[in-house]
């Protein structure tokens, strides 16, 4: 059976970096009180939606590089948006170093994340991604109640 590469492994690594250009510039919308105290429904404040973003991606790519399997760990001790950003701005190289050590042949085999989520290594990556957008989408929602215009989500740049 031929497979047809619908994506190459560098043009999804450019996609989640857009993606987290989008989230860095989200976070750096929220004043910040409401970054760390504003929340609807009973959903978690933004800050500990980009804790969780986080606290998943690096250690999540340690893990497979290394692969090794350590428990989650969401207690980032970041409690100031300088903080949030600064993290961010540290972890983004940690993360595009992590993911192209990954050879594209390991992208089939099953990696046990976390030691709870057991899917092939491909699906984890696109965890990571659609965990960001999703928790991103939720800081847009808190943004529009708090009458902040939130970044236009097309533009990743």
């Amino acid at each position: 059976m031929n497979k047809t590469a619908i994506i190459s492994k560098a043009d999804l690594l450019q996609h989640w970096l857009g993606h987290r250009n989008l989230t860095r510039r989200t976070i750096e919308k929220f004043p910040e009180a409401e970054l760390f105290n504003y929340s609807i429904g009973e959903m978690r404040t933004f800050a500990e939606l980009v804790k969780e973003i986080l606290s998943i991606a690096v250690p999540g790519l340690n893990g497979i590089v290394n692969n090794q399997i350590d428990p989650y760990n969401h207690d980032l001790p970041l409690h100031t948006k300088d903080a949030l950003l600064a993290q961010w701005d540290k972890d983004t190289p940690i993360l595009i170093d992590l993911y192209n050590q990954i050879p594209e042949e390991r992208f089939h085999e099953d990696f046990n994340l976390f030691g709870e989520y057991k899917f092939p290594i491909i699906h984890n990556l696109l965890y990571f991604i659609d965990n960001e957008i999703h928790h991103r989408a939720q800081g847009f929602v808190y943004l529009r109640g708090l009458g902040i215009e939130p970044p236009f989500f097309w533009d990743r740049a």
